[in-house]
């Protein structure tokens, strides 16, 4: 068995490029105690953007925080950078990390093209 079948394709783990990293207020923290902060966490997101850590960030759409995909090869390096700037290290924000890769079934155009191409 030379070709690996469709299933077990997908079973493979994926290669993580990066972590999206979803930023909400906590429950009980007020506005005043973020923007206290505001100006610190600024700078410091910049300075990562500007070091290659943070690839792209978004305002959510509803207004409830902030989405990042950053640079990182695994969700603790996400953790380490997210506890790290002036909003983490007061403890005002919730995240929730979403290790992120090349999509896995594209690899399956590549092992197999002859058969590709009779599916069609």
């Amino acid at each position: 068995m030379t070709n690996p079948t469709a299933a077990q394709a997908q079973v493979s783990s994926p290669a993580v490029t990066g972590v999206l990293v979803m930023i909400t207020v906590k429950a009980g923290v007020t506005r005043d105690q973020v923007m206290a902060v505001m100006p610190a966490e600024i700078r410091a997101t910049v300075q990562l953007y500007l070091g290659g850590k943070i690839r792209e960030w978004y305002s959510r759409g509803d207004g409830r925080g902030v989405v990042m995909l950053l640079d990182t090869k695994d969700v603790a390096e996400a953790q380490a950078i997210m506890d790290g700037l002036p909003l983490g290290k007061e403890h005002l924000m919730d995240h929730d990390y979403i290790p992120v890769g090349p999509l896995q079934p594209l690899g399956l155009l590549m092992a197999n093209p002859a058969a590709m191409k009779g599916a069609q």
